[in-house]
């Protein structure tokens, strides 16, 4: 499944290629969130002429709004979204756990209030596997305790004995339904303490699963935790396991979690910034809708060779944005789609060369 090509000789990153009995995808990859089966604003012709390998599906999302039977009557999550490369499913796990106030939890599960109509739902460990199965995933992954920051050691051991529990559970459900053609990713919790994150690491790589998640990072601590937490799990996860770092994150911070070996990461950040005017280019970020760029006739990216950067200006698309036409918010969500992806490819070819430490100093000494 995981293959690593090439380690780099001056940090911890590393070029890798997965497979998936569907498809293969190369590291370090970024995965755009498709949250309701669908990347906001752009269609799937557009995530393959961008050259997107895999997508990051939620769900608890679907669970609720089409539902499963819906999914399955079409012919299965490929078919429903028409894209045919990989999927994960998220098993909703953060989603469920950021209701704080309308759900509960206890060994056996959890139960929560819908947030689309109010309905209460009570769903297993075993349930959740079941529904990622039924929905025809390439990667699932099993329901987690996600504890906000900051957590005592008291609770963030709690999450991680019930989230390693639960991943037992869930790939006993796993093992018995599925004939081959799925994956099964499991997640790794422990808040920052590094003796949590040991035991959970160790009680995960028991299980024998195909992969590992880091959840419960980016959730409010301060980067030299986080990037501690990071330190660690590269040294003590054995490194036949692909490490993906759920739910993260900004440009910066990806090239920093690359050098401390995290080989995939997913994050609405390129639709969610693009809805709201903003572009990534080579020297950082720019809101497109602030006066400044009224009269700009440049591309967002005179270094992008996506379609938006080849033919629009950015006076055109803050035009666009400030009078609320779709099409702003399309090409702004392409254009970030495409630079992120455009990114993880020079990233990509910088570790091959063995020039992934210089790559990243010049990064981030233009990135603003």
């Amino acid at each position: 499944m995981f293959t690593i090509l090439h380690e780099d000789s001056r940090t911890k990153a590393r070029l890798g290629v997965f497979n998936t009995p569907r498809a293969k995808f190369d590291t370090p990859a970024f995965f755009p969130v498709a949250t309701q089966a669908a990347v906001k604003g752009i269609t799937t012709a557009q995530l393959y002429d961008i050259g997107v390998e895999g997508l990051l599906v939620n769900a608890y999302h679907l669970y609720l709004r089409p539902g499963v039977e819906v999914i399955e009557a079409c012919g299965g999550l490929h078919k429903f979204m028409g894209f045919e490369k990989t999927i994960i499913t998220d098993s909703g796990g953060y989603q469920i756990f950021s209701l704080q106030h309308l759900r509960k939890v206890n060994d056996d599960g959890v139960e929560f209030q819908s947030h689309v109509d109010g309905k209460t739902f009570f769903l297993s460990p075993k349930d959740v596997m079941r529904i990622q199965i039924a929905l025809g995933a390439d990667i699932i992954v099993p329901l987690d305790e996600c504890v906000k920051f900051p957590a005592s050691h008291k609770d963030s051991l709690e999450a991680v004995k019930r989230t390693t529990n639960w991943a037992k559970a869930s790939k006993e459900v796993f093992e018995d339904k599925t004939s081959g053609g799925q994956l099964f990713f499991g997640i790794i919790q422990g808040s920052t303490y590094p003796d949590l994150r040991e035991m959970s690491l160790e009680g995960i790589m028991k299980l024998n699963v195909d992969g590992l998640c880091l959840g419960g990072l980016s959730v409010g601590e301060d980067r030299d935790l986080r990037y501690n937490i990071l330190s660690f799990i590269q040294e003590y996860a054995d490194k036949k396991y692909l490490r993906y770092f759920m739910g993260h994150g900004k440009p910066l911070e990806i090239i920093e979690a690359v050098s401390l070996g995290i080989d995939l990461f997913d994050c609405v950040i390129p639709t969610r910034f693009g809805r709201t005017g903003t572009a990534f280019t080579s020297e950082g970020e720019i809101t497109v809708r602030n006066s400044p760029f009224s009269g700009d006739s440049i591309p967002l990216d005179k270094e992008c060779d996506c379609y938006v950067c080849k033919n629009f200006s950015r006076a055109y698309l803050r035009h666009l944005i400030n009078v609320k036409e779709i099409l702003g918010v399309q090409l702004l969500s392409y254009h970030n789609v495409f630079w992120y992806n455009s990114f993880l490819k020079r990233i990509r070819e910088a570790i091959k060369k063995d020039k992934f430490y210089d790559f990243r100093k010049a990064f981030v000494a233009k990135y603003k």
